[in-house]
């Protein structure tokens, strides 16, 4: 007889108010770009909604969502909740959630100095003091009484209307430093009148709002704050600070999820949206110091970077938390939960932590490594082929594993080539740098559901048009990925120069201490410059490119926090020059001023990106009229698009 659930804490309920809550899990806010231009949800939002539902999530958070239309939006596409005309979308949210036993809510913000500058109704945005952000508002008015009074209606306002469409709750943001984060921050506010000043008086305006949102949805209503356990800054609101607060704030609230950081400055970001440089979980020590207080009594959830359901039930069973929220894990593997209580974790698919699925601004959410995520009709799943066919695929990376899985599902026969003894392709490179974990869980993820997935796995034969014709296929799907480019530089084949796959491998080992000079300023130059300088190497990197668009690829969250990591381990940064030449331990490159210098280099590391593998690829070029080109051979770029065209494909067969 099958046994489940061996989560003590993970699946049990939690009485949360008036409320209880069916597990201890919630689904993080995260807005999901799938508005209509009036911020009404789409029929791709609410089927998103609904998969989400169906993870056993015990309340699904909708994404950051302003409280009015005139100054509180920092981002497009988010959701309207303050128009009394616009409720039938909300009740088909309300709906597809309640069908699968999940509760509904909804995180309400005002962006106050944050906000948009393009989408403020208003010459200016609002603020407890005066402080501009480069690149958000350009001018600030500091709140007077007035001006508190409305932002307070307009969160009541957006609080009772959704209560009247069926959600059970509401999330608050006070975190990272949004409005009432900014009235709390001795950072932000600077005010000297009954708002500033003392921690009393800078808790007043978020105490009155807490307040007043209370007393009009009433107490069978769930009120969840959530707030930065430590702002991270100097001068940013501390730990201590935040336990003194929420013990007034409890009175208000059922539930505190503790974030941390701030999303408008570097280093805050590395807490506030944790890439895959942190350790995973990095706020669980500030929400278990607030909790070990013992004067904080509803209940505390944390979220950021919590990425499995040991994890999560160890953050409870250890008595950081009473429960979790995530996002990112879910989106990557909607069933994550469901395997852990069914004891197939290994099933699971694994997030990368590369914030792939917050790309958009305007488009709608993706995931790197599940291309189903978020889409409807014909790509939402892998559905049965009428005709079942036989497909060939050449390739065992990450476009060709995609592609067999898909095709099986879909009821094909599928024959698989790889010349290698193992699938992941360059995978198998990458994973090995310090902060690549989540890759490397992936990798092994992705070789064994693509062993066992039912697909005919052929290792160590390389494919030629010979081979794959002796198959008698219907279809052949290429997917042989690409190869470094290597520019003709006088010198680049020298003893000290090596690739960058070779260094990102262990391959071949750099001994610390060694000059390093890494050529060429994109995503995998930039990490593994990164790596290099960690393990105690002095580094430059180098390309033709500005620094400022140095380790393009990336999301620009994540690569504004390489450049700082970069920075905050001594690697030396040159755009704008060319490399010209390699020898005699140095590096001749040229700026756009035609002089020329020298860097020193014992080792010389070529990161001048991929192209695709023409030659392997072009072989197959109208073998039979139904070949396709997938993932890097068609355009080297990254594993969200090598896992798109390699199903969008398989799902067209």
């Amino acid at each position: 007889m099958a046994s489940f659930n061996r989560y003590k804490y993970l699946f049990s309920p939690l009485a949360v108010g008036k409320r209880t809550f069916k597990s201890r899990v919630e689904f993080a806010p995260m807005v999901c770009d799938m508005t209509d231009g009036g911020g009404e949800a789409t029929e791709g939002y609410v089927d998103f909604v609904e998969r989400q539902a169906e993870s056993g999530v015990a309340i699904i958070h909708l994404g950051a969502t302003p409280v009015d239309d005139v100054a509180a939006a920092d981002y497009r596409s988010e959701l309207c909740v303050t128009d009394e005309s616009k409720i039938a979308h909300l009740v088909r949210l309300v709906e597809a959630a309640h069908r699968h036993g999940a509760l509904l809510s909804v995180e309400l913000v005002h962006a106050g100095r944050g906000a948009d500058q393009e989408l403020l109704n208003t010459d200016r945005a609002l603020a407890p003091s005066n402080f501009t952000i480069p690149g958000r508002a350009r001018y600030i008015k500091e709140m007077d009484q007035h001006d508190i009074e409305q932002v307070i209606d307009a969160y009541v306002d957006c609080a009772a209307r959704v209560k009247r469409c069926g959600f059970d709750g509401v999330l608050i943001h006070g975190a990272h430093g949004n409005l009432i984060a900014q009235f709390l921050s001795p950072m932000t506010n600077h005010r000297t009148d009954m708002y500033g000043g003392s921690l009393e008086n800078r808790a007043r305006f978020p105490l009155m709002l807490l307040s007043a949102v209370r007393e009009a949805v009433g107490d069978d209503f769930i009120i969840e704050l959530r707030i930065s356990g430590d702002e991270i800054v100097d001068e940013g609101m501390r730990t201590g600070e935040v336990i003194e607060f929420l013990k007034l704030a409890q009175e208000y609230i059922d539930l505190v999820n503790v974030s941390a950081g701030l999303i408008v400055e570097t280093r805050g970001q590395f807490y506030s949206m944790p890439p895959y440089f942190r350790p995973r979980g990095s706020n669980v020590p500030f929400a278990r110091e607030i909790k070990a207080c013992g004067d904080i009594k509803i209940p505390i959830s944390v979220v950021g970077g919590i990425m499995t359901a040991e994890m999560a039930e160890e953050i409870i069973a250890d008595g950081s938390a009473d429960m979790v929220a995530m996002a990112r894990a879910l989106l990557a593997d909607p069933d994550m939960l469901r395997n852990a209580y069914r004891g197939a974790e290994e099933r699971s698919r694994p997030c990368l932590r590369c914030w792939s699925c917050a790309e958009g601004y305007g488009t709608h959410i993706h995931c790197a490594v599940n291309p189903q995520l978020a889409r409807t009709y014909r790509y939402s799943r892998p559905w049965r082929a009428e005709v079942p066919k036989k497909v060939v695929v050449v390739g065992g990376g990450v476009a060709g594993c995609q592609a067999a899985m898909t095709l099986t599902k879909r009821g094909h026969a599928v024959v698989l080539f790889e010349k290698n003894a193992a699938l992941g392709g360059l995978l198998r490179d990458v994973n090995k740098l310090p902060f690549k974990d989540d890759m490397l869980r992936y990798t092994q993820w992705l070789e064994r559901e693509t062993m066992s997935c039912g697909a005919d796995i052929r290792l160590g034969a390389a494919a030629d048009a010979q081979s794959v014709m002796a198959e008698n296929p219907d279809a052949i799907i290429v997917a042989v990925g690409s190869v470094p480019g290597r520019p003709a530089i006088p010198g680049i084949d020298a003893e000290n120069v090596f690739n960058v796959l070779e260094i990102d491998s262990g391959r071949v080992k750099i001994a610390p201490g060694a000059r390093v000079v890494v050529c060429g300023g994109g995503l995998s130059g930039c990490e593994s410059a990164l790596a290099l300088a960690m393990e105690g190497c002095a580094v430059t990197v180098v390309d033709m490119i500005p620094v400022a668009d140095f380790a393009n690829g990336a999301h620009d969250l994540t690569r504004n926090m390489l450049l700082h990591l970069l920075r905050e381990n001594g690697v030396e940064l040159i755009g704008e020059h060319i490399v010209r030449s390699i020898g005699d331990g140095r590096v001749a490159v040229e700026g756009r001023d035609w002089k020329f210098k020298a860097l020193d280099a014992d080792v010389v590391v070529e990161a001048f990106g991929m192209t695709s593998n023409a030659e392997m690829r072009d072989q197959f070029f109208e073998l039979i009229p139904d070949v396709y080109y997938v993932g890097d051979c068609a355009e080297p770029k990254n594993i969200l698009r090598a896992n798109f065209t390699a199903y969008d494909r398989a799902l067209n067969i």
